[in-house]
């Protein structure tokens, strides 16, 4: 077990287990079958990401570096969010990019009944650590555990 502290961008506390990128997240072509063609399970259709492609995103810790990809990113997070088919939270090892935290803060503030921790600047630590499946918890102020 390891624990890592980052900065809250989106309050929250939650257990889940982690699917880990090591590559940049591109949130349209990842969450496209999500909200395009009710994939609840929100399969991950980024074929340009190895890590995640072909996998569930919904209900899982995604763990990733950074994300990239077209300038609707947020939109694209808060819409996942408001069609409950999100990751469980979302932990970044960098500092969140202003995109991707406008998703998290707006379905934070205007989704009562989401629920999307959000933690960044967990480290380069965090990710060379955490690995698929391990439990991942977030706590209070942002204390992210891993085991």
């Amino acid at each position: 077990m390891k624990e890592f502290r980052g900065r809250v961008v989106a309050k929250g506390t939650v257990s889940a287990p982690a699917l880990v990128s090591h590559g940049g997240l591109n949130t349209l072509a990842s969450f496209q079958k999500a909200l395009q063609f009710g994939d609840k399970k929100a399969t991950c259709g980024d074929q340009n990401n190895p890590d995640l492609y072909g996998k569930q995103m919904a209900g899982k810790a995604l763990c990733l570096p950074r994300t990239i990809g077209p300038p609707t990113g947020g939109l694209v997070l808060y819409c996942a969010c408001s069609m409950h088919r999100q990751p469980a939270c979302m932990l970044f090892s960098e500092p969140i990019d202003s995109l991707a935290a406008a998703g998290a803060i707006l379905q934070d503030v205007w989704l009562s009944d989401v629920n999307m921790p959000v933690i960044d600047s967990l480290g380069e630590e965090f990710l060379a650590y955490v690995k698929d499946g391990m439990t991942v918890t977030i706590g209070d102020g942002g204390l992210v555990t891993v085991e």
